[in-house]
């Protein structure tokens, strides 16, 4: 399906022109599509600071993309734990310190399919506690800057938000009755997409902010996702998968985010992935958008249960 907007290919970082100057944060960056986004931005002349929870990773990562790149990149790493509010404050205000501007908040990182109900620290069920409360915090913390910056926040959400029940499960968000990896995750990737579009509300109401904020999904990318945090079926039927057409490289999944990132005079009210075979892989571009994604009474309870469950703090 040819996308109406950028032509039978889609969107593809050819079209992002000189990034020098520009500064972009992104979680999850040491493996995947957070990966692949980062070596893109970098080699358009962008700063980029990855938030990331394993330092080692992310020095590693550093190497080498140097290597790849040249020495001259400018590429460092803040570690942030999303499944941990007191380390999503303390990263998000280190980065209000060391850095002058925010061109996009790109809140990539993720956990997928856990297999059995795990809590955070903070007690949340630990998909929604690191896909959707530890991004809403650092969105509300670091968002002064990116309105400052006139910048943008990008939400990497996902197709699995059609799974499951479709809705928030406000009575249990934790699941402590039938928990299943699947309903678990696919509703903390329903509060990610939900919370962008009343986020762009409250936005509009304000009637003077600049902010641009998206939601977008990868498709059906061959990352660690699934390897890394999903139970054994999950991962055997995702590795049969990745080796069939039903898959795209991490590369072609990062164009999504990176589109939402960079691309001027994009529509906010967009849900941006590849467009072919089920939304899984092909050429980047709008995405239909389920009807239960847009309820505004959800989202409006959703936004503050998050505040609640959270503490951020927006002023809008």
């Amino acid at each position: 399906m040819a996308d109406k907007q950028f032509g039978k290919k889609g969107w593809t970082p050819e079209r992002i022109k000189s990034l020098k100057g520009k500064t972009f944060l992104i979680t999850g960056a040491t493996s995947g599509t957070g990966f692949e986004a980062t070596k893109i931005l970098l080699s358009k002349g962008a700063k980029v600071v990855m938030l990331n929870r394993n330092p080692k990773k992310s020095t590693n990562v550093i190497d080498i993309l140097k290597k790849e790149l040249g020495s001259n990149i400018d590429l460092s790493f803040i570690k942030i734990d999303l499944g941990d509010l007191s380390s999503v404050r303390t990263a998000a205000n280190e980065v209000l310190k060391t850095v002058n501007r925010i061109d996009a908040l790109m809140c990539n990182g993720a956990i997928a399919q856990v297999p059995k109900q795990k809590l955070t620290v903070d007690g949340f069920e630990s998909q929604l506690g690191v896909n959707h409360y530890g991004h809403f915090l650092l969105q509300s913390i670091t968002f002064p800057l990116i309105e400052k910056s006139e910048g943008r926040i990008v939400v990497v959400g996902s197709e699995g938000y059609k799974m499951g029940i479709k809705t928030i499960k406000f009575d249990d968000m934790n699941w402590d009755k039938d928990y299943t990896g699947n309903n678990a995750y696919s509703q903390s990737k329903l509060a990610q997409i939900m919370s962008v579009y009343e986020l762009q509300k409250r936005l509009k109401k304000t009637n003077k902010s600049k902010v641009k904020v998206y939601a977008c999904h990868p498709g059906s990318s061959r990352t660690s996702l699934i390897s890394t945090s999903g139970n054994l079926f999950m991962r055997f039927s995702f590795f049969l998968m990745a080796h069939s057409p039903l898959t795209q490289s991490a590369e072609k999944g990062s164009y999504p985010e990176l589109m939402c990132a960079t691309e001027k005079n994009l529509d906010e009210k967009g849900f941006y992935g590849p467009t072919g075979r089920s939304y899984w892989v092909g050429p980047v571009g709008e995405c239909k958008l389920e009807k239960h994604a847009l309820d505004e009474k959800v989202a409006q309870k959703l936004w503050s249960v998050s505040e609640k469950a959270t503490g951020a703090k927006w002023n809008l």
